[in-house]
């Protein structure tokens, strides 16, 4: 590992305990920052609601952290909207945010999207599969962007169980971003979970990246804020341990690609590269092939929207 990652790992890496909710809550009050979560949702009826609903009484009746929670929902075709609504969120459709852009589907389209309806000079995103769920996961990432005007990115980590193993969650990190990270930004090597769901920015940041469409926010969003703001401003708390939902193998794959994709964007732009996957399943003539576009659209920064900078204005 580089020295200087050496040295970000001890001095930026944190622990929930670190920050007591009432100093965070001072630091609020002192600054007068407002803070949204965000949690993107497609097909979460299972768990969505728990999530609100542990975020609106322990972060905004017991404890006024969070001054906005909104669940976007990615087109879902169960009751995810219904369900999340009814826990006491503020549900808003993909396709109803910046309409005249028509929606793709993908995570980071709909992160994207929801800068234009959240107002928080702070914004929190929270996976919406989470099962177990504590307001931790909000207020532990939250607090170093509060109480640390330098710190302008944070990311979760924690551990991840896979079938009752300890650690062996993550696959797609350990396989793809990992590798990619250290091979060519070094510096990104001390993340734990790079692609992990739960983060919080400061807004000021988020509107000048760009994001991909897919699955590949994550990892791009951590690069283009190492070279917009540098490793200092970067961040990561210990939460504990995340459980989830987890993908199959073909899924996982694709989401592989289209992160191998982000990171080859950003070491050449234009570089010319098929970008399409293909898997096999197996069918009555042997295994058959199943071939998949591969996420390569990003949305520009929000910053460069004019609905976004009237809505600033007014």
């Amino acid at each position: 590992m580089l020295e200087e990652a050496e040295r970000w790992l001890t001095t930026r890496s944190w622990t929930m305990t670190d920050r007591p909710l009432h100093r965070i809550m001072a630091a609020k009050r002192s600054s007068g920052q407002r803070v949204s979560v965000v949690l993107p949702a497609l097909n979460e009826e299972e768990t969505v609601g728990e999530i609100v609903a542990v975020i609106r009484h322990d972060l905004m009746q017991q404890v006024p952290l969070v001054d906005e929670l909104v669940v976007v929902d990615s087109g879902s075709t169960d009751r995810t909207a219904a369900v999340a609504a009814a826990a006491g969120a503020r549900v808003v459709h993909r396709d109803t945010i910046l309409p005249r852009i028509p929606a793709v589907p993908g995570k980071g389209e709909v992160l994207w999207r929801s800068l234009l309806v959240t107002s928080g000079d702070i914004v929190c995103f929270v996976d919406a599969d989470l099962r177990e769920f504590s307001s931790d996961f909000v207020s532990g990432i939250v607090g170093p962007l509060l109480t640390d005007p330098a710190v302008d990115l944070v990311k979760g980590m924690y551990d991840r169980p896979l079938g009752g193993a300890a650690g062996q969650g993550g696959r797609v990190t350990e396989l793809m971003a990992r590798p990619l990270l250290n091979l060519h930004w070094p510096q990104l090597a001390g993340f734990v979970q790079p692609l992990g769901g739960e983060y919080a920015a400061r807004r000021s940041l988020l509107e000048q990246l760009p994001f991909p469409v897919g699955y590949g926010v994550e990892l791009g969003m951590l690069i283009d804020a190492l070279h917009l703001v540098g490793l200092d401003a970067l961040a990561q708390v210990d939460l504990g341990v995340r459980k989830h939902r987890h993908q199959d193998g073909q899924a996982l794959g694709r989401m592989a690609a289209a992160i191998y994709r982000t990171a080859q964007l950003r070491l050449a732009r234009g570089h010319l590269v098929r970008p399409v996957l293909t898997q096999f399943e197996r069918g009555a003539d042997g295994f058959e092939p199943r071939t998949y576009a591969v996420d390569t659209e990003e949305r520009p920064p929000m910053a460069e929207i004019a609905e976004y900078r009237s809505r600033k204005v007014a």
